[in-house]
């Protein structure tokens, strides 16, 4: 759009006199703006220029601010929150491998993941993949299980198909077993198992006991996308994520994340001025007894802060050496880590706070971290930590008072997860209700002035949409309804939506710049589908954003907003089960039109297929014949 451009006919907004200087980019009016900034919660709308909030008001206030080249948009009553920020996110890794996913986020059903499973083997080319790579549980399902080996072969017979539970396993069908080449001569790897039938062959299931390198290094096998199908891929996967109305992600690295290889495509979109979504990244060492190196040559290279708005290093993380790393199966006991690994991590943290580097860690349960701060009190005692680097612990799912008295004393911060909104029940099995109640101890972290950010752990564990991750922490609730954490323990909404705003921006040194909505901080905010301070509970899941606005630029665009974003190029492969499929399911009636618009095609088809004799004449049902005496 160009001139004095509306999104919807604004009555009684007429163009101010040419004052360049003066006039807004954007405005967004006739909106409930919660802007998150204590001195100033709420505004009716909100102007940006040059990439920052310019002025907050109500409607009569910013009208002048309206001039011939402002583009005007009417919220129509709509709820606006600042752009919300996820502080662990695998966004880089993630956007490379998109298009290959055919994801289940949200879908309701074990059928219809199986129905689309189904119809993707019959688009996917030979020597392609199929793979379903997290974001999922088997308690969003209504049939409450997962799928079995049998009905991967039913579905696929031919293709290769992965599919992977949380960190805690892998089913694979026989083509894709051929494909990774196991046989019964494959020995198990350290810390999983390819579980075997009685003849020693594998069976399809890859169990991480506890460790999930087995995942990671199967998954790894599948074809890769070449650098301009990659660069597509992120652009899509950085829509997806605008979709639910992110506008910054701290990129938490993470294993098969090679720098600088994996961060090239990020850094051309940032270079051309393609990212529609503000990241700060961390770097992993891969290479178990290479890591002191790897980090050495990295502090002698770059530094925190390299990068822009846009695009920045933040740390080393979220492994500084791989043998401090616990695991968070908890379908397994905890893992007993290695005696003496603390001498290599302390060399990792000594070099890290000397070149004035932050970092954060993967610890999940208590016991890993007080041997860590045991580390950092050590340091803290010759002078040298904290250091002018943050650092924070990401996890802490079973972390205690006292070390969270550790954590403040030491300057750390805490990035939690909703991994217990997806692998609650297997905690709770294993641990009973009462730990599971105060898992993560979020209220705790929070009393004792930590500053917390919360995030999802995607792609791999679950699934990157935040308002499945603001609904835990609002109700302590996992993706199936099962109630963990008590009223005590539960955040109100403004506080939980501040984790995911305020927080992200504090692990980042950029509290001064974004998380709220105020004069002079970044452009970025989301026009709700729905108010998330008055539906219900249930749905906080399903909300998404109509509009999506970073640095000013509108980036993610539908409902009575739909054209205003920026074109993307369509996916490629054409055979992407994104192009069929598209990302997170559960996108309200519209989505559920479309899912069931899918099945009735495959079902015509096949029944098109029998009336000529080359499909069966009855449906084949998704049953493991295992479960049927």
């Amino acid at each position: 759009m160009t001139g004095p451009s509306t999104s919807m006919p604004v009555a009684g907004l007429v163009p101010a006199p040419r004052r360049a200087a003066a006039h807004a980019d954007l405005l967004v009016r006739n909106a409930k703006v919660f802007t998150g900034d204590p001195h100033r919660p709420h505004a009716r709308a909100v102007a940006i220029r040059d990439g920052r909030v310019a002025a907050l008001g109500d409607d009569h206030a910013l009208a002048p601010l309206v001039g011939p080249d402002t583009r005007v948009v009417d919220a129509l009553g709509r709820r606006v929150v600042p752009g919300l920020n996820d502080s662990h996110l695998h966004v880089i890794r993630g956007g490379l491998n998109y298009v290959l996913e055919l994801r289940w986020d949200g879908v309701r059903s074990l059928r219809q993941a199986l129905a689309m499973l189904r119809e993707q083997a019959g688009r996917t080319p030979k020597g392609q993949w199929i793979r379903v790579v997290g974001g999922w549980t088997a308690e969003q399902f209504a049939e409450r299980r997962m799928p079995t080996v049998a009905e991967l072969n039913a579905a696929a017979p031919d293709t290769p198909v992965f599919v992977l539970h949380l960190y805690q396993s892998a089913l694979m069908n026989r083509a894709a077993l051929r494909a990774a080449g196991y046989t019964r001569d494959t020995p198990d790897p350290r810390g999983g198992q390819i579980v075997r039938g009685r003849d020693g062959e594998p069976n399809g299931v890859l169990l991480a006991a506890p460790g999930a390198l087995l995942l990671y290094s199967t998954l790894a096998r599948a074809p890769a996308l070449d650098a301009a199908d990659k660069r597509t891929s992120t652009r899509h996967f950085l829509r997806e994520l605008n979709r639910f109305g992110l506008t910054s992600a701290v990129d938490a690295a993470g294993g098969f994340q090679n720098f600088p290889d994996d961060y090239a495509t990020v850094v051309d979109l940032a270079r051309s001025g393609e990212l529609s979504l503000r990241i700060a990244y961390h770097l992993f060492p891969q290479t178990a007894g290479q890591e002191l190196a790897d980090l050495r040559r990295w502090t002698e290279t770059v530094r925190p802060g390299d990068g822009d708005e846009w695009l920045r290093l933040n740390g080393a993380g979220e492994n500084l050496t791989w043998a401090a790393a616990d695991f968070e199966n908890f379908s397994e006991p905890r893992p007993e880590l290695a005696a003496g690994y603390e001498t290599e991590f302390e060399q990792a943290v000594r070099l890290l706070t000397e070149n004035g580097w932050g970092f954060r860690l993967h610890a999940t349960y208590d016991e890993t971290i007080r041997r860590d701060l045991a580390v950092f009190e050590k340091l803290a005692a010759e002078g040298l930590f904290p250091g002018a680097g943050r650092w924070l612990f990401d996890h802490a799912e079973t972390v205690s008072a006292g070390s969270l008295d550790r954590i403040a004393a030491l300057g750390g911060a805490v990035s939690v997860q909703n991994r217990m909104s997806f692998q609650g029940g297997a905690f709770l099995a294993r641990y009973g209700a009462a730990a599971a109640g105060r898992t993560p101890p979020v209220r705790a972290m929070l009393d004792r002035g930590l500053t917390v950010a919360a995030g999802t752990d995607a792609t791999r564990v679950s699934s990157y949409n935040p308002w499945v991750s603001l609904h835990w922490l609002v109700t302590g609730r996992t993706v199936g309804g099962t109630p963990l954490r008590p009223g005590p323990e539960l955040l109100g909404r403004e506080t939980a939506l501040a984790l995911y705003t305020r927080g992200g921006a504090r692990l980042t040194g950029e509290e001064d710049v974004k998380g709220v909505l105020r004069e002079g901080f970044y452009g970025d905010l989301t026009v709700l589908s729905d108010d998330y301070f008055t539906v219900p509970d249930a749905a906080i899941p399903d909300i998404e954003s109509v509009l999506t606005v970073v640095g000013g630029r509108i980036v993610y665009a539908t409902a009575e907003y739909e054209g205003l974003d920026e074109a993307l190029p369509p996916i490629a492969p054409e055979w992407s089960p994104v192009a069929r499929f598209g990302g997170y399911g559960a996108g309200g009636a519209r989505q559920a039109e479309l899912m069931a618009q899918t099945v009735a095609e495959s079902e015509a088809h096949r029944r098109w297929r029998a009336a000529r004799g080359s499909a069966p004449g009855a449906p084949q049902p998704f049953v493991d014949p295992c479960f049927t005496h």
